[in-house]
Formats: structure tokens, C-alpha cells, sequence
């Protein structure tokens, strides 16, 4: 009985060293950036998905860029732009629901969907951001946990603490991924001279593409 316990115990856990993560990759002038699509938000990591298989980021702008914050992109718009020219409203016909949880947070390295405000914090359909941040104290994190009445893990809180991020945007955006190569580029392209809108002085195109991973095998013990 021992046996076949150990036996069924080596199989889950061989089955979920093996979960496949939706990956993409933006590449930019100054480097590749990797991120890893969350599963437990399925529309807006579809929609991701979708989006760079149809080459709809290819040759947009990173039109906001803020140090110790994050950098913005993916506005149709941009890929025609003029030197100045105000960006960010531009999108596709349809938004996304939004998958905001207690469990994806604005961590450094985080994905977000910009969205312009509406009630229901439906995202734009092409429009993103990755997070810079900064470091908070525990007094600033005591202070949003109570204007915002949401409760951090001590994980989140320690996250923040050491690594930073953007937590005064927990529960206002949905988070469906995180930076897993190049935060350094991310870091380089936020640091741009930049406009009073934030726009970087110079244009920062991107092209994202789906990475391809090979499915491994799975061994299954009777």
C-alpha cells in the first residue's frame, strides 16, 4: 500500500513539473523582453495570444515611459505617429473583462492591461504596461492597504518591500503576466528622455511574438 502511494505521488508531481506557460516575446532595440501569461486570466492571456499571432503590436510605440513606474505601449496609433503627437486612446473595437484577483499584483516586472477608467475596469485590447517601480516601507503599504482596503500576503508585502513595484494599482488593473528576461531592457527603454506626456524623445518600436515551446513528455506510473 506504501508503494503504490509513492508510486501515485511521483506521477502528480511529474505531471505538474511538466505544466506548459504561455510565453511572448517584445522585441526592441535594446534587447528582447520575456514575459509569462498567468493562466488563471485566460481572456486576457487569449487575447494576448491572439494579438501578436496577428502582428497587431509589430512596429508600436512604447508611448509612455515614467521612471520608478512602468513603460506603456501598444497603441495602433503609434505605429503611424508623428514626432509629439499625444498617444494612448487608440485601441481596437472591443475591450477585455477584467481578471483583477488577490493573487496577481503590480510586483516589479508585472503585466498590466491599461484600461481608460471605465467602471467595470475593462482593459484595452492592445494597450500594456510593465512595471519598474519603486521600494515602499511597511508604513507605506499599512497606509494604501487601508485607503484601498485590500490585505497583502506577507509575500506581496516583501515583494514590495525589496524589489518594489506599483501597489497603489492593486485592484484598479488586471495583472496577466510577469517579465522573466530583460528587465534590464525594460529598465533602459522607462529611463528615456522624455516629453511632458511622457513620451520618449525618440520612437522605441516593438514586434511581439508568440515564443514556441516544445511540449515534454509525460510518464505516467501504474
Amino acid at each position: 500500500m506504501k508503494k503504490m502511494f509513492l508510486l501515485l505521488a511521483v506521477c502528480v508531481i511529474t505531471l505538474s513539473a511538466y505544466a506548459q506557460k504561455n510565453k511572448v516575446k517584445i522585441e526592441t532595440e535594446y534587447g528582447n523582453i520575456i514575459i509569462m501569461l498567468y493562466d488563471n486570466t485566460p481572456l486576457n492571456t487569449a487575447n494576448m495570444i491572439k494579438q501578436a499571432n496577428e502582428h497587431t503590436y509589430d512596429s508600436t510605440l512604447f508611448h509612455r515611459c515614467i521612471p520608478q513606474f512602468m513603460i506603456q505601449g501598444g497603441d495602433p496609433d503609434s505605429k503611424r505617429a508623428t514626432p509629439g503627437q499625444a498617444l494612448g486612446m487608440g485601441g481596437l473595437k472591443y475591450t477585455i473583462p477584467a481578471e483583477i484577483n488577490d493573487t496577481n499584483y503590480h510586483k516589479r516586472g508585472a503585466l498590466g492591461v491599461a484600461h481608460d477608467g471605465n467602471p467595470a475596469k475593462a482593459g484595452s485590447a492592445t494597450q500594456f504596461y510593465i512595471v519598474t517601480g519603486k521600494t515602499f516601507t511597511d508604513a507605506d503599504l499599512d497606509m494604501l492597504a487601508q485607503r484601498s482596503n485590500r490585505k497583502l500576503t506577507p509575500e506581496q508585502r516583501e515583494m514590495y518591500k525589496t524589489k518594489g513595484g506599483a501597489p497603489h494599482l492593486d485592484g484598479g488593473y488586471t495583472v496577466f503576466g510577469e517579465v522573466v528576461e530583460g528587465m534590464d531592457v525594460v529598465d533602459k527603454i522607462s529611463a528615456e528622455p522624455r516629453n511632458g506626456q511622457d513620451r520618449p524623445n525618440k520612437d522605441i518600436r516593438m514586434k511581439v511574438t508568440v515564443v514556441k515551446t516544445k511540449k515534454k513528455k509525460k510518464f505516467l506510473f501504474f
